[in-house]
């Protein structure tokens, strides 16, 4: 009797930690889902008057804020897709907002203001909209722009190059891409000169293993009396993309015209970045995961990195026993993407059959 009081407590006992272990995974799990789009430093200023209303500038720093996350996320075409939102439909999408400063200077009020948004209902919105958006990553590409004057059978690099000299003037902070330009240096200059009959073809080789940048942006710009040809020769993970444009104006050297130009061509690099990055929401690939309960970090990590991922559509504990924990998880893609980038987080994967293990 008394063996059986003891195995009717131990079992009690078991009850109630594998309950425990559940709601602590359970929650753990549910905070991923609310993995969001933070979205900083929107400043709003308005006149105090008599009939000010801080809700009225509150919403206008929401609608604000949404378009520069749009900006972000979504190519420059599908944009136009997006002329406005509902007020209401767009706080759907907010988890929450926080108000960083308030001042009031000169009868002026201004605030700056925090917005998080939930990246679930996000691509949910821009799915209605058939709008495939990309994973806001920033990347550094050296960036060499030359200006080939075909009259005079002479380029231009550094000196003289609007281009080069503007180039990283008016940055926008909705852009990804960081551009490094080139050092001045006379013996680039002098080996690209030679290279001058074929500098289509050419590929920087020399000048590129300088920087300690594996991707470049090679931007030839062909000036004659009828204007302007340009050749972008984009590398990324070596992988050669061209691009070519024509443009009507002769006068590059007018800071008008330069600014057009340049404007043009972020918008070109912009949008060719965002489309390597972007995500195929109608993918919805559910792979069945188990983890070994022997580590806990495992399992912590685990869920860390799923919850961090862009193409991880959601991902729930469905079963829960003494030797593992079983997740199903959507992904935005195909298996072969899955393992490729759980890989480079140092994740190995066994395959062989229905349910994955880590290895």
């Amino acid at each position: 009797m008394i063996f059986k009081t003891k195995k009717n407590k131990l079992n009690i006992l078991y009850i109630f930690f594998y309950i425990l272990s559940l709601n602590i995974f359970f929650f753990s799990t549910n905070n991923s889902f609310a993995k969001s789009f933070d979205i900083k430093n929107i400043d709003i200023s308005r006149p105090f008057e008599i009939n000010f209303d801080k809700n009225q500038v509150i919403n206008e720093g929401f609608i604000q804020a949404f378009f520069e996350l749009i900006s972000l996320i979504v190519s420059s075409d599908d944009i136009k897709k997006i002329d406005n939102i509902k007020l209401n439909e767009l706080k759907g999408m907010i988890e929450s907002f926080s108000i960083q400063e308030e001042k009031f200077i000169n009868d002026i009020y201004y605030v700056n203001l925090g917005v998080s948004f939930n990246k679930k209902k996000i691509y949910d919105y821009l799915e209605r909209k058939n709008i495939f958006p990309s994973m806001p990553i920033r990347k550094k590409f050296l960036f060499i722009p030359i200006i080939i004057d075909e009259n005079k059978k002479d380029l231009l690099i550094f000196n003289n190059n609007k281009i080069f000299e503007n180039w990283n003037k008016d940055l926008e902070k909705t852009h990804l891409i960081e551009y490094i330009l080139p050092t001045e240096d006379l013996e680039d200059l002098n080996q690209i000169k030679k290279n001058y009959e074929t500098i289509e073809q050419y590929n920087f080789a020399e000048v590129i293993s300088k920087y300690d940048l594996k991707d470049s942006i090679i931007l030839l710009i062909f000036k004659n009396d009828d204007g302007l040809r340009i050749l972008s020769r984009i590398t990324y993970n070596k992988n050669v993309i061209l691009k070519n444009q024509s443009f009507s104006q002769k006068n590059i050297e007018e800071e008008k015209q330069t600014k057009k130009i340049i404007k043009k061509l972020k918008i070109v690099y912009e949008d060719h970045w965002k489309k390597i990055n972007q995500i195929n929401t109608s993918i919805k690939l559910s792979l069945k995961i188990k983890i070994n309960n022997k580590d806990n970090n495992i399992i912590s990590n685990f869920e860390k990195d799923l919850s961090n991922l862009d193409l991880i559509n959601y991902f729930i504990i469905t079963k829960f026993d003494k030797n593992f924990t079983y997740y199903q998880v959507i992904f935005n893609g195909t298996p072969s993407v899955f393992l490729k980038i759980m890989e480079e987080k140092n994740y190995n994967f066994n395959t062989q059959n229905r349910i994955w293990s880590i290895k």
